[in-house]
C-alpha cells in the first residue's frame, strides 16, 4: 500500500513521553472502540426486544436504530467542531459523560414504560457516541505513519468488534430472556452498570497523559491551495456515500437479523439473538486479519472484493432456506469488516488540513443506518424478507463502485496506488 498522506501534524508529548510511546493512547482507544461497539450492538437486541414489549411494527421498532444514527447526521458536524476546540481526548472525555447520562435515562424510560422515553435516551447515548467517533478516527489515523493509517484504524475496531461479539450475547441472556414478562425492566439494571462503567471511562481518561495531536500546514497535499473547500475533493464527495451506504447496509442487517433467523429457522428471539454474535463476530475475525493484509495490498482493491461477496451472500441468503440461509447472511459480516476503514482512510486522502472538518462529514454519513434500516422495516412491513434485502445489496452496489472508481481523487488520470 502507498502512503496516505492523510494529515501533516505536530505532536505535543506529555513530559516524559517520546514520540514513540503511543501505548497508553491506543489502549485508551482499545477501550473507547470496545464501548462503542458494545453499546451501538445492543441496539440490535433492543429492536426485537421493544417489538414484542410495545407490540411494534418492523418499521416502529426499527426507530431505535433510526433516532440513534439519525444523531449523527445532526451532530457530527457540531461535534467535529467542538473536537477542534477542545481537542481530541477532551472530546473523547465528553462523549463517555453524555453516553453514561444517556443510559441513566433508562432508568425513568423504564419505569413508566415509555418508548418514546427509551428513543430520547437512545438519541442521548448516540450524541456521546458521536463525538467519539469524530474526535477517535481522525486521532487514530494521526497517531502514528500514514502508510499504516487504514491498518491501524481496522485493527483498532477490531478490537471494537469484540464489543459487538458481546453484546448479543449479553442482550440475549440479559434482556431477551426475562421478555416473556412484557416489562420494559429488563433494560433498567443492565443500562444503569453501563452508565456507571462510561463515567468510570471518562475519568480514567481524563486524567490519563496523552499525546496532544494539531493539525498543520502540508504543503505536498492539494489541500493548501487557497481556492479549495473541502468538498473539492472527488474523493471525500463520493466517499460519504460509500459511509452511508455501507452503515446502512451493515446496520439493516444486523437490525432484523434477529427476526430474520427467527423466522428462517422458526425459532424463539432469544434464541435467534445468539446467531447475531456470529455475524458482529465475523467482523472481529475479519479486522484482524484485514489490519494485516492492508499492509501489503491496495485498500481498493480489498473493497472491491468484499463489496462483491457481500452482493453475492445476501443475494444466495434470500434464496435459500435453513441454516444455509442464515450462515449465509451472517458471513456478510466478515465482508463488512475492513469497509468503514478502508472508505474513511481513502475519503480523507490528500485533505491535509481539512481532515478533521472531512472527519465530521464522514460521520455524519453514519446516518445511513437510520435511513437504510427504517427504510428496510418498511419493505418488511409490506413485502417479503427478499425483497427488503435488496436495499442492503443496492447499498453493497454503490460501495462496489467507490472501491473501482469512487475512491480516486481524478476520474480522469492515474491516482497514486493505495
Amino acid at each position: 500500500m502507498a502512503n496516505i498522506p492523510l494529515q501533516t501534524v505536530s505532536v505535543d508529548e506529555p513530559v516524559g513521553q517520546t514520540k514513540q510511546s503511543y501505548t497508553p493512547a491506543l489502549l485508551s482507544l482499545a477501550v473507547l472502540y470496545f464501548m462503542m461497539g458494545f453499546i451501538t450492538c445492543l441496539n440490535d437486541t433492543l429492536v426485537p426486544f421493544f417489538k414484542k414489549g410495545f407490540n411494534l411494527t418492523y418499521s416502529q421498532s426499527s426507530l431505535v436504530q433510526f433516532y440513534f444514527f439519525l444523531t449523527y447526521g445532526i451532530m457530527s458536524i457540531p461535534a467535529g467542531k467542538i473536537v477542534e476546540k477542545v481537542g481530541y481526548k477532551t472530546g473523547m472525555v465528553l462523549g463517555f459523560a453524555i453516553a453514561a447520562v444517556g443510559a441513566l435515562l433508562f432508568f425513568p424510560a423504564s419505569a413508566l414504560h415509555l418508548y418514546a422515553l427509551f428513543l430520547g435516551a437512545l438519541f442521548v447515548i448516540a450524541i456521546g457516541i458521536v463525538l467519539l467517533q469524530v474526535a477517535a478516527n481522525p486521532y487514530i489515523t494521526v497517531l502514528g505513519p500514514a502508510q499504516t493509517a487504514s491498518s491501524r484504524l481496522t485493527l483498532i475496531q477490531g478490537v471494537g468488534s469484540m464489543g459487538t461479539t458481546v453484546a448479543p450475547l449479553f442482550g440475549a441472556y440479559f434482556i431477551l430472556a426475562p421478555l416473556a414478562n412484557a416489562s420494559s425492566d429488563a433494560v433498567r439494571y443492565p443500562y444503569l452498570g453501563i452508565a456507571g462503567l462510561l463515567a468510570c471511562i471518562a475519568l480514567v481518561l481524563w486524567r490519563l497523559k496523552l499525546p496532544v495531536i494539531r493539525a498543520s500546514a502540508d504543503l505536498n497535499t492539494h489541500a493548501e491551495e487557497p481556492d479549495k473547500s473541502v468538498f473539492a475533493f472527488r474523493n471525500l464527495r463520493f466517499g460519504i456515500g460509500g459511509l452511508f451506504c455501507y452503515v446502512g447496509a451493515e446496520v439493516s442487517i444486523g437490525t432484523f437479523l434477529t427476526n430474520y433467523i427467527a423466522d428462517t429457522l422458526r425459532i424463539s428471539e432469544n434464541e435467534a439473538n445468539s446467531f447475531v454474535a456470529f455475524y458482529w463476530g465475523s467482523m472481529l475475525v475479519g479486522r484482524f486479519v484485514g489490519a494485516g493484509l492492508l499492509k501489503t495490498i491496495r485498500p481498493a482493491s480489498i473493497l472491491t472484493v468484499c463489496a462483491v461477496l457481500a452482493i453475492a451472500l445476501v443475494l444466495f441468503s434470500v434464496n435459500t432456506t435453513g441454516y444455509v440461509a442464515v450462515w449465509s447472511m451472517i458471513a456478510v459480516g466478515l465482508c463488512n469488516s475492513i469497509m468503514f476503514a478502508i472508505i474513511f482512510s481513502l475519503s480523507v486522502d490528500g485533505l491535509g488540513k481539512f481532515t478533521t472538518q472531512a472527519s465530521g462529514l464522514l460521520s455524519t454519513a453514519i446516518a445511513g443506518g437510520a435511513v437504510v434500516s427504517f427504510c428496510q422495516g418498511l419493505l418488511i412491513d409490506h413485502f417479503t424478507w427478499p425483497i427488503a434485502f435488496m436495499l442492503p445489496v443496492v447499498c453493497y452496489g454503490y460501495i462496489l463502485f467507490y472501491g473501482i472508481n469512487g475512491y480516486k481523487a481524478n476520474a480522469y488520470t492515474n491516482p497514486p496506488l493505495h
